[in-house]
């Protein structure tokens, strides 16, 4: 593994392992609360605010203004986050922590590998290959296995 790679490898394991204690966090939330769906506003809410507060602190507040210039379609990556997180949040409570998490890296991984095969957004493309393609495999067997 190239040292290039390990930092960032370590900050998304890093972010991987936070989402996992996200998910019960906020499942407990909405059944506090009494409303996944508000339970992912809040949770959004306070992500928002916590970013804000970060990118004026940085000082990259006119980023915002630049919104105007970029593809309004772009703007819909918040509703798949929100989507996310309120998935994540209904269905750890029936699906244990384990086997939600699970579920939802293997949506990742199935995406990502068509993702990178078409290169969109700009990014550079990658092969699907039969080692990729076990890699995906294996997830999804570890996800059968979590429902054992």
């Amino acid at each position: 593994m190239p040292t290039t790679a390990t930092l960032p490898l370590i900050l998304i394991i890093v972010a991987g392992g936070l989402a996992a204690i996200q998910a019960p966090m906020n499942a407990a939330l909405g059944r506090g609360i009494g409303s996944p769906v508000a339970a992912a506003a809040i949770s959004f809410g306070v992500g928002f605010t916590a970013l804000l507060l970060l990118t004026l602190i940085l000082g990259d507040g006119a980023s915002f203004e630049r919104t105007r210039v970029v593809n309004g379609w772009l703007l819909l990556g918040g509703l798949l986050g929100a989507f996310y997180v309120w998935a994540i949040l209904w269905t750890v409570p029936s699906l244990g922590i384990v086997s939600a998490i699970s579920g939802m890296i293997l949506g990742q991984v199935v995406i990502a590998l068509l993702l990178d095969a078409v290169g969109p957004f700009g990014l550079s493309t990658h092969a699907i290959t039969p080692t990729r393609l076990m890699a995906v495999a294996m997830v999804a067997a570890g996800l059968v296995l979590s429902r054992v």
